[in-house]
């Protein structure tokens, strides 16, 4: 039995946010072919997430280094290692989001500020940094209404790219990408783009 940590990044209802329509069905198709996992959702809208600040990195700092925290970077850091122990607990993690004005949802950004912490997803090295999360599997579900993959958009898209460069930063290197966009640029291939999108969801929840 595995346990699995879904993550949504998305408050808008599901008929209205096509990422959601992918983590559905991924979610419904992981249930129906894995019974016997560990499944745990946890809705980033849904939580209390205060943005990383000088109580919590000054705690953080004070921790690694044997230090004294004050009752404000006490409560800072136990949110942060909240997030951070859950996450680096499971065996796989499935991370659903949009892209909002060319990135992720400042509750995704606020997480991804949790789970990076030397000595815990990464160590320094005299050649740079090098991950610790090992042997963790992760898929990225992710919706885009215009086309993001090629053309003059490529170089603005920091949602998708900002989620893989934090994975690899941590040493994950099992991530598998589901990306549907176009979908507002091609209103005429609209359900087409979704239902396509859907479909493979489903196939690689079935596999994961």
């Amino acid at each position: 039995m595995s346990a699995i940590l879904f993550i949504k990044a998305n408050d808008r209802p599901v008929n209205q946010a096509v990422s959601m329509m992918i983590y559905d069905a991924f979610l419904q198709s992981y249930k129906d072919t894995n019974p016997g996992d560990h499944v745990l959702e946890l809705d980033l809208y849904g939580e209390t997430l205060p943005y990383m600040n000088a109580a919590m990195i000054g705690g953080i700092y004070k921790s690694i280094g044997g230090l004294e925290l004050n009752e404000e970077e006490k409560s800072a850091v136990a949110i942060a290692d909240k997030y951070l122990d859950q996450f680096l607990a499971v065996e796989k993690v499935v991370f659903a989001f949009p892209l909002w004005n060319l990135t992720v949802p400042a509750v995704l950004h606020t997480y991804f500020d949790y789970l990076n912490r030397a000595g815990k997803t990464f160590r320094y090295t005299a050649e740079g940094q090098v991950g610790l999360v090992l042997n963790k599997k992760v898929v990225v579900l992710n919706a885009r209404g215009s086309n993001y993959s090629e053309g003059i958009n490529a170089s603005s898209e920091m949602a998708v790219n900002f989620v893989l460069k934090n994975l690899q930063l941590f040493g994950i290197t099992d991530i598998t990408t589901i990306i549907v966009e176009g979908h507002n640029q091609q209103p005429a291939r609209r359900d087409e783009i979704i239902q396509s999108g859907i479909e493979r969801a489903i196939q690689v929840a079935r596999a994961f």
